[in-house]
């Protein structure tokens, strides 16, 4: 009975930890370049690699560096396998759609500064600034030394600051 307990008590913790963690995974999936659907789809199959380990994971220095750094690795590797083109559906889906447009064209310049990244230095933006991980988490879910994501940082943000969508958005600010 005492290892259902602890099974019990794990499977709550990581329960707790996905309704927590969920929008924050998904949105940093979204600005590490996917799209809506399939950033839910990444961080579901990165949380679906997590549960088995959630032992170890949750005895780690860093939980979310650990799983961010799933996170990471499941997106990359989904990018090998799969195509994420236009899927046929019987049914379209209905969207409410409100006149956010300001919101569209803020979020539109700066996934488009993003894109214009490579995919180390866009990891690494995401991580420090949108996940709020700290340089050496940032490291540890990236695998790379601290030193190499300041300067992956720092010539990211040498490249965002000469953004002409971002320099506009900061001229309307």
């Amino acid at each position: 009975m005492g290892v259902r307990a602890d099974r019990a008590a794990l499977d709550a913790d990581f329960a707790a930890y996905v309704t927590a963690r969920w929008p924050r995974l998904v949105r940093a999936a979204v600005l590490m370049g996917c799209r809506g659907a399939e950033a839910e789809d990444v961080v579901q199959s990165a949380l679906e690699r997590c549960l088995p380990r959630w032992s170890r994971i949750c005895e780690a220095d860093d939980r979310d560096a650990y799983v961010h750094r799933v996170l990471v690795t499941t997106l990359a590797g989904s990018r090998r396998r799969r195509w994420w083109g236009e899927r046929p559906t019987e049914h379209l889906p209905e969207t409410a759609v409100d006149d956010g447009a300001d919101r569209l064209d803020d979020a539109d310049a700066v996934s488009r500064a993003l894109a214009g990244l490579g995919a180390d230095q866009r990891q690494v933006v995401v991580l420090r600034y949108y996940a709020h991980l700290s340089e050496q988490q940032t490291a540890q879910a990236l695998g790379v030394p601290p030193g190499t994501v300041k300067s992956r940082l720092s010539r990211a943000l040498r490249v965002l600051a000469q953004d002409p969508g971002l320099i506009e958005l900061r001229e309307t600010l």
